[in-house]
C-alpha cells in the first residue's frame, strides 16, 4: 500500500493534477458532512446529482485526466529488468552547453529535446530529418542565424540531431508560471507535461538557459546545475554483456 500511494503521489504531482486532487477532497468532505449531519435534503441531492457531477468533473478536469493517462507506464522501461550496468547516455554535453552558452551571449533562442522512454514520434516527423552528429557547431548554425530551422525544437538521441525544425503544438496551460514566458518555455514545458522527455531551453530575450521536465521547468541554470541534472536524468541501461 505505500508503494502504490507513493507512486499515485508522484504521478499527481509529475502532471500537475494536484487541483484535480483537491476538488476530490473537498467534496469527499462534504459529502462526508452530509452523511454524518444526517441531512437528508442535502443527501437526496448529491445522490440525485452525484453521477452529472462526477462528467462534470471529467470534462473540467480533461487536460489532468489526460495528463495522468499519458504517464500511466511510460516510466515503466520493462528491457531494464535484463539490465544491469547503467552508464551514463553517449551524449557529448560538453557540445551540448558549449552551443547553449553561445546562444545565450548572442541572446538568440533554442530548443533541444532529449527523448527518454516516451516515444515522440510525431514530434521528430514534424521537422526535418538530419542524423547528423552532434556538435555545437551544428547547433549555433540552426538556431544562431535566421535559417528555415531555426524556430522549431531539435531532437537529440544518442549523439545524434535526429531532427531539426520539429514543431511543439500542445502549450503549457499553467497559470503558475511566469506571463512573460513566451511560446519557447511554454512549448518546452508543454512537451515535459505529456512525456517524460527532457527539454532544454535557451531564452531569446533574457538568455537564460532552463531546463523543462517531469512537468516541471528550471529556470535560469548555470551550465554545471544543467550538466548535472542532464547527466542524472538521461542516464541509460547498458545491455549486460
Amino acid at each position: 500500500m505505500t508503494l502504490i500511494f507513493y507512486y499515485a503521489w508522484e504521478l499527481i504531482t509529475k502532471t500537475n493534477a494536484i487541483q484535480l486532487v483537491q476538488a476530490v477532497i473537498i467534496l469527499s468532505l462534504a459529502a462526508f458532512a452530509i452523511i454524518f449531519l444526517k441531512l437528508r435534503t442535502l443527501s437526496w441531492i448529491v445522490t440525485t446529482i452525484g453521477p452529472q457531477v462526477l462528467i462534470i468533473m471529467a470534462f473540467v478536469f480533461q487536460p489532468e485526466l489526460r495528463k495522468i493517462f499519458l504517464r500511466l507506464g511510460q516510466n515503466i522501461n520493462f528491457s531494464s529488468i535484463f539490465h544491469m550496468k547503467k552508464t551514463k547516455s553517449s551524449i557529448d554535453f560538453k557540445q551540448v552547453m558549449e552551443g547553449a552558452e553561445t546562444l545565450s551571449k548572442m541572446k538568440k533562442g533554442m530548443l533541444l529535446i532529449f527523448p527518454r522512454n516516451t516515444k515522440i514520434d510525431d514530434v521528430i516527423e514534424s521537422g526535418v530529418r538530419l542524423d547528423a552528429d552532434l556538435t555545437a557547431a551544428l547547433l549555433i548554425t540552426i538556431f544562431g542565424h535566421e535559417t528555415p530551422l531555426h524556430d522549431g525544437a531539435s531532437i537529440i538521441e544518442g549523439n545524434k540531431i535526429i531532427a531539426a525544425g520539429c514543431f511543439l503544438q500542445r502549450l503549457s496551460e499553467r497559470a503558475d508560471i511566469k506571463k512573460t514566458f513566451g511560446t519557447r518555455h511554454r512549448a518546452g514545458l508543454g512537451l515535459s507535461e505529456a512525456t517524460d522527455a527532457v527539454v532544454l531551453i535557451v531564452s531569446e530575450e533574457t538568455g537564460a538557459i532552463s531546463l523543462a521536465y517531469d512537468g516541471d521547468l528550471k529556470y535560469g541554470c548555470t551550465s554545471d546545475e544543467i550538466v548535472k541534472k542532464l547527466e542524472e536524468l538521461l542516464i541509460t541501461n547498458k545491455d549486460r554483456r
